[in-house]
C-alpha cells in the first residue's frame, strides 16, 4: 500500500531535518581525547597546553610568534621555527641573528611593548619568568604561554614544554631526537659525578650568592646527579648570599662560578667573579688546591638556560669541571 500524501511530507520533513542536522555537525569543531580542537573532518586546529600560569588554547602552527623567554627562543632556533617578535636584547652568540631589524622588538625581557605588541597582532605570544607579571594583559593580546620550568621539577617541566612546543609547530619527531640525545648528555655526567659535594654560585659586584636543590640552576643536582654543600635553603632566584667562611667551611670538592657581570659586560672572562674569589679562605678549599673550579658561560646559564640548543652547552660546562 503507498503512502498517504500527508505521510510523504512528513518522511520528506524527516529527511530534510536529518540532511540539515548532519551538515551542522559536519561543520562543528570538537574536542579530541588529548584536548585538541579538530573538526569532524579531523583537521586540528588548537593545542590545549598547560604551562607555568595556567592553561592555554594555542592555534598550530601559528604564523606570527612573539618571544620573551630566551630559551624557548633558543628551542624554537633549534626547530627551524621562525618567530616573528624578540625582546631588545643583548643577544648571547648563538642568537645574536635575533639583534637584527628582520625581527619585530616588543619591549625588554622585563616591560613588554603592549602597545607595539597589540599593534602586529600576534598569533601567539610566550612570555618568561622575568615578563611573566605582565601575563594577564598579554593574554589579552593573543594567546599566552609562559613555558618557565619549574624550578623544584626542571627536567620534566621542560620535556613536557618542549614537546607542546613539539605538537605545536609539528616538530614532534625532532624534539624527542634531541631530548634523547639531552638525555644521554646528562647520564653521561651523571656516571662520572662521583663523590663530594658542590658549590654552584653567582658572583655579582663582589657579592657571592649560592644555589641549592630546588634553585634556579637545580638541574646540575637535581638531573646531573652532583651532591649540593649543605646549608643552602633558600630557593630564591638570585641565590642565597653567603660568605667566603661559609665556602671555607663547606669545604666543596668543586666549585662552578656565575660571572653575572659578564652578562652586563661588567666582566670579561669572568675576570670579576676570579678577582672577588682570589682570596686566602677560597684558597684553602679542596676545590682549589684540585684546579677544580670552574668558570661557566654566563650567558648560556644566565640568559638563556633552559632550551634544546643551549642545554648541551650548559651540560659541558658542568662535565668540564668533574
Amino acid at each position: 500500500m503507498s503512502a498517504s500524501r500527508p505521510s510523504r511530507r512528513l518522511l520528506l520533513g524527516g529527511a530534510l531535518t536529518a540532511v540539515g542536522l548532519l551538515a551542522a555537525a559536519c561543520g562543528k569543531e570538537e574536542k579530541s581525547p588529548s584536548g585538541a580542537s579538530a573538526s569532524a573532518g579531523g583537521a586540528q586546529s588548537t593545542v590545549s597546553v598547560k604551562h607555568a600560569q595556567g592553561t592555554t588554547e594555542v592555534p598550530l602552527k601559528p604564523k606570527k610568534v612573539f618571544v620573551f623567554d630566551l630559551g624557548v627562543l633558543d628551542t624554537l632556533d633549534a626547530l627551524g621555527v621562525e618567530v616573528a617578535g624578540v625582546p631588545k636584547q643583548n643577544m648571547p652568540v648563538p642568537l645574536k641573528k635575533y639583534e637584527g631589524s628582520k625581527y619585530t622588538k616588543i619591549g625588554s625581557l622585563k616591560d613588554p611593548d603592549f602597545e607595539k605588541i597589540a599593534s602586529e597582532k600576534p598569533d601567539l605570544i610566550i612570555a618568561s619568568s622575568r615578563s611573566s607579571k605582565s601575563y594577564g594583559e598579554l593574554s589579552k593580546i593573543a594567546p599566552t604561554l609562559n613555558l618557565t620550568p619549574d624550578q623544584k621539577a626542571q627536567e620534566r617541566t621542560f620535556t613536557e614544554y618542549a614537546t607542546a612546543l613539539g605538537r605545536i609547530f609539528g616538530k614532534e619527531a625532532e624534539v624527542k631526537s634531541k631530548l634523547e640525545d639531552i638525555a644521554a648528555q646528562a647520564k653521561a655526567v651523571k656516571d662520572a659525578a662521583g663523590s663530594g659535594e658542590t658549590l654552584f654560585a653567582m658572583v655579582s659586584g663582589g657579592e657571592v650568592n649560592a644555589y641549592g636543590q630546588d634553585s634556579r640552576f637545580g638541574y646540575v643536582f637535581q638531573t646531573l646527579g652532583l651532591a649540593p654543600v649543605s646549608g643552602i635553603t633558600n630557593a630564591d632566584r638570585h641565590g642565597q648570599a653567603v660568605s667566603f667562611e661559609f665556602v671555607k667551611e663547606k669545604n666543596p670538592a668543586r666549585i662552578y662560578v656565575l660571572d653575572r657581570d659578564e652578562t652586563s659586560g661588567k666582566s670579561e672572562n669572568g675576570n670579576a667573579a676570579k678577582a672577588t674569589l682570589d682570596n686566602e679562605l677560597v684558597k684553602s678549599t679542596d676545590a682549589a688546591k684540585n684546579g677544580k673550579i670552574t668558570y661557566v658561560d654566563a650567558a648560556s646559564w644566565y640568559l638563556v638556560d633552559f632550551g634544546l640548543g643551549n642545554l648541551p652547552r650548559m651540560i659541558a660546562d658542568i662535565k668540564k669541571g668533574l
